[in-house]
């Protein structure tokens, strides 16, 4: 889709209701009702995160999602593909500050380019014990990435007309932190395997996206 004519249309997803963690859990691993459950308590306490999924138009013209594949590390989520996001850090006034700083530090998009649409239905991430604020916004800007390499090992550019695309829902073969193999519903984007809490971010868009759209 042009970005000319998306931009034009994206702004109505304010008028519409979020659909929330009932199509959020049309990606959720079948797992994550056990891991709910074992985190139950150190929920209460989760730290909180915040990240902002960005469309912008691309270099011919049409319309892009930036997601980012994250550094090799020794953590939960090494080598997994996400959205631009982080930690509060005290300077922050709001989570989306958080969203918006974040952005700019992991991937060299300022915060003058973007114009936040509004927020997702936030989500909570057993393993690492955070609640993550999604944000959704668009810059009409063609973007020129500049990453943070400490923590961010490539800018993955999703057409629109692939994330829209039913056939990039797959069911894929993952590892979850115990070295357990797990069958996940996923999307595969840019060659790229995106499951968990991102898909399941993703699916809440792609929702909207489909009825905004469509009218």
């Amino acid at each position: 889709m042009r970005f000319i004519a998306f931009e034009k249309v994206i702004p109505q997803i304010n008028k519409l209701s979020l659909p929330g963690l009932e199509t959020q859990l049309k990606m959720a691993p079948s797992f994550r009702e056990n891991l709910l459950e074992r985190f139950k308590e150190a929920q209460k306490s989760a730290k909180l995160a915040a990240v902002l999924a960005l469309f912008y138009p691309s270099g011919t013209g049409e319309t892009n999602l930036v997601l980012i594949l994250r550094k090799v590390y020794k953590g939960i989520h090494s080598a997994q593909v996400g959205f631009p996001g982080g930690k509060p850090e005290i300077d922050d006034a709001s989570l989306l500050d958080t969203a918006l700083r974040e952005t700019w530090e992991e991937i060299g998009v300022s915060s003058d380019k973007i114009t936040v649409l509004r927020e997702l239905t936030s989500i909570y991430i057993p393993p690492s014990n955070f609640q993550v604020h999604p944000f959704i916004g668009i810059s009409n800007k063609q973007l020129k990435f500049k990453l943070q390499v400490s923590e961010v090992d490539a800018v993955i550019e999703v057409p629109l007309s692939d994330f829209l695309n039913d056939n990039y829902e797959v069911t894929s073969k993952i590892l979850d932190a115990n070295g357990t193999t797990h069958s996940v519903p996923a999307f595969k984007l840019k060659g790229q395997i995106v499951w968990g809490a991102t898909a399941m971010v993703l699916v809440e868009i792609k929702t909207m996206l489909n009825l905004v759209l469509k009218k």
